[in-house]
């Protein structure tokens, strides 16, 4: 679910912001805000269950593992086709 919900701040300021280029944007800071609470209770759910008993701390370690990769792989799609600068989804 984390994984899924994670870019969705980004693509609703990016369609709602205006790009004026300015240093602060409000919605945009609004966005990563979220965002950084996405990922943060991704990481943090594991923790909460194997302190719970609920998951054994090796099942912790592993969703760690995998958050880490897929919320950066998310990030490095994000750097690389987010710029918009000459990019263009008809070269696809």
């Amino acid at each position: 679910m984390f994984y899924v919900v994670c870019p969705v701040p980004h693509f609703i300021a990016k369609r709602l912001s205006d790009d004026t280029d300015a240093a602060s944007n409000a919605c945009r800071e609004l966005a990563y805000f979220f965002t950084t609470g996405i990922v943060v209770s991704a990481f943090g759910l594991p923790v909460v269950l194997a302190r719970a008993a609920v998951i054994k701390w090796g099942a912790c370690g592993l969703v760690m593992a995998g958050n880490a990769v897929i919320f950066l792989t998310i990030l490095g799609f994000f750097l690389i086709f987010g710029g918009g600068d000459d990019f263009s989804w008809e070269q696809w």
